[in-house]
């Protein structure tokens, strides 16, 4: 089970790269980039909360694929940044943006909390 140290480094961790790929595929809008590092960290926050309340230690085994060890805690994490980073940038800065660019900076931002996730901790 992970610390609550653990939980919160990972996090700041997916936040900070999100807000990197989010800056690498432009345009550079700060209000955009702030709202997918925000639902970068809150996504795999509530996520590990969740677990950690649970007790749900067995999301926490490692696929045997030694490129992509990846557990279902990792996925999880990814998924979660996914739907609140599409929710947040839904009814935030991207309003009345294309779901197309949603759909990629949430992508964007649950591939940063899923590969923080499988190889940072």
């Amino acid at each position: 089970m992970l610390s609550w140290s653990a939980i919160l480094y990972g996090a700041v961790l997916s936040a900070l790269l999100a807000a990197l790929l989010a800056a690498a595929a432009g345009p550079r809008r700060p209000g955009v980039i702030a709202t997918v590092a925000v639902a970068a960290l809150a996504g795999p926050l509530a996520w590990n909360a969740i677990l950690r309340a649970a007790h749900g230690t067995q999301f926490f085994t490692d696929a045997p694929v030694a490129v992509l060890p990846a557990s279902w805690q990792d996925t999880g994490s990814g998924v979660f940044t996914i739907a609140v980073t599409a929710l947040a940038l839904g009814v935030g800065p991207l309003a009345a943006g294309t779901g197309r660019r949603i759909a990629a900076l949430s992508t964007l931002a649950g591939l940063a909390a899923f590969v923080v996730d499988v190889y940072l901790y």
